[in-house]
């Protein structure tokens, strides 16, 4: 996904990558994310579970984001960001506030979500705390078996649970998803039929490869992966 134009292709192109929502509200859930409620036409946007919206931080720079919630008959669209203070990206986001006009794409991207596989397990980190806030009405309406699994910051840890995700089990970034020998540990393994589960992988890179290689190793049944951010790569 591009993640930077250069300064004259923006500028190119200022028409279509106009302003086409408006901020109607912000919050603060922890200190490091950040809800943000735009407002706009998003009647012919196709929202899919895994899709993400790439909005325009500066003139040069591009961003993805996952909605958590929209309404179609309202015009409005929900994206939770991490403000973690490393780049343009999240610089740009802690300052919006209310009645700041932005851009925002419609949604594309990989999808990630099967419905028809009852057993569903999702596992990201604070990037992924949207896309497990989109999932999360669908999976109980269809009454899918599901849990969440995060790795977040000390300040994010209650983040899930106010947010009214259910069935997650948070663990501190301190606690590594980057050993293959305590991912194989998880006692995910020993309560889960793997064979007939999906397993949803997002967030950082390194923790979505090592989970994803000891999943292979163990034979489950479907994998979808898509790494977020990468320390030290900009606008992945």
């Amino acid at each position: 996904m591009i993640s930077s134009i250069p300064k004259w292709v923006g500028n190119l192109f200022e028409g279509a990558l106009r302003p086409n929502v408006k901020v109607v509200e912000t919050s603060y859930i922890s200190r490091r994310i950040k809800l943000v409620r735009f407002q706009g036409d998003i009647a012919k946007m196709d929202f899919q579970i895994g899709y993400a919206n790439v909005i325009r931080v500066s003139e040069t720079e591009l961003r993805n984001y996952t909605a958590a919630h929209y309404d179609k008959n309202m015009g409005v669209l929900d994206i939770l960001f991490h403000i973690h203070g490393n780049g343009v990206g999240s610089e740009y986001i802690d300052t919006l506030a209310v009645n700041d006009e932005v851009y925002i794409s419609p949604p594309r991207g990989k999808r990630l979500f099967s419905p028809e596989i009852r057993q569903q397990v999702f596992f990201g980190d604070e990037t992924s705390i949207g896309l497990a806030c989109s999932a999360l009405p669908i999976l109980k309406k269809s009454k899918h078996q599901y849990h969440f699994f995060f790795e977040l910051g000390d300040e994010n840890r209650n983040v899930p649970h106010l947010l009214g995700i259910d069935n997650v089990t948070v663990f501190s970034k301190k606690e590594t998803f980057r050993n293959e020998q305590w991912v194989s540990d998880l006692s995910i393994f020993k309560t889960l039929d793997r064979k007939q589960a999906s397993f949803v992988l997002t967030g950082n890179v390194k923790s979505v490869q090592t989970f994803r290689k000891v999943l292979k190793e163990k034979t489950v049944g479907k994998i979808r992966a898509q790494g977020y951010w990468l320390e030290g790569k900009k606008g992945l």
